[in-house]
């Protein structure tokens, strides 16, 4: 394997580790994570449950108010009646765990949010599938040309296609990510009172989303670099071979006219050479150089 065909093998990796990154984002609903205080149920025939207000009802009547006097009051100024329950939210569901522990019970995400924050959420949704299908694109392009020959201009090529793709993918992830945490405090403010949390964080989804963002943004800066060193590689080839093609002639002409000052001719202005008229005198005569 040679080393261009290594290099787009070891960028190929990191593409398919943030395209998992932003798939397994995507279908979570472990985006933010926190607890509700949630008032505790009457326990109604059921001695033994524990997340629920216990009291006992008498035969009589008098007992039978006093009973319902002291269960008011617990009703409305005990601290034991609140139980804390965690719940869990996404891009598409919120879930809430029941008061045993056993199961969850989950609800539309666009349902709690308020009416006039729906069109954003929608739009955070939409930016993160693009994210998904640019970061598929990559990785398709990529496991393409490290699959078969290719040529230096090839390899010059696909670089710079994975880094534009890589940063507008990385970009409306950010944006995405942005806005699902904007739409996500207005609803702990302004969300119905059978949701608000107590207490919340962001969840290991939330992380896994921006590993993503991360992971884009790291490949566009390798590819751009490697695109440019290229670049300016190819820039010094061409160059070096338009040198060679006009250093022959260049060194010509020296070598030319060294041969006619040694041969003794040398141009004149009216472009004749000098001759000798020796060889043309009557026998006798005293030899004579003429110039014409």
């Amino acid at each position: 394997m040679d080393r261009a065909r290594l290099q787009q093998t070891l960028t190929l990796l990191p593409i398919c580790l943030a395209l998992a990154f932003a798939l397994t984002a995507l279908g979570s609903s472990h985006w933010c994570e926190g607890t509700r205080r949630v008032v505790k149920p009457l326990c109604r025939n059921r001695p033994g449950e524990l997340h629920c207000i216990h009291f006992a009802g008498g035969r009589g009547g008098s007992r039978r108010d006093n009973k319902s006097q002291e269960v008011q009051y617990m009703w409305e100024t005990g601290e034991d009646k609140f139980a804390q329950r965690r719940f869990h939210v996404g891009l598409w569901q919120s879930c809430e765990e029941s008061f045993n522990g056993a199961d969850e019970k989950c609800r539309s995400f666009q349902s709690i949010i308020p009416a006039e924050e729906q069109g954003v959420l929608w739009l955070s949704i939409g930016a993160e599938v693009l994210d998904v299908l640019l970061v598929l694109t990559n990785a398709i392009l990529l496991g393409s040309r490290v699959s078969r020959d290719s040529s230096g201009l090839d390899w010059l090529k696909v670089n710079a296609a994975v880094a534009i793709l890589m940063v507008l993918a990385g970009l409306l992830g950010m944006v995405a990510h942005m806005m699902y945490t904007t739409i996500f405090r207005i609803t702990v403010n302004l969300g119905p009172d059978d949701w608000k949390p107590q207490t919340w964080d962001y969840g290991w989804s939330y992380c896994l989303a921006w590993g993503s963002f991360a992971l884009c943004m790291a490949v566009s800066v390798t590819a751009m670099s490697r695109y440019t060193a290229a670049l300016l590689a190819l820039t010094e080839k061409r160059r070096g071979q338009k040198d060679s093609r006009r250093s022959p002639h260049d060194f010509l002409e020296p070598e030319s006219s060294e041969v006619v000052w040694e041969s003794g001719a040398a141009p004149s202005p009216a472009g004749h050479a000098l001759e000798s008229v020796s060889g043309h005198l009557p026998p006798g005569a005293p030899g004579k150089v003429s110039m014409c």
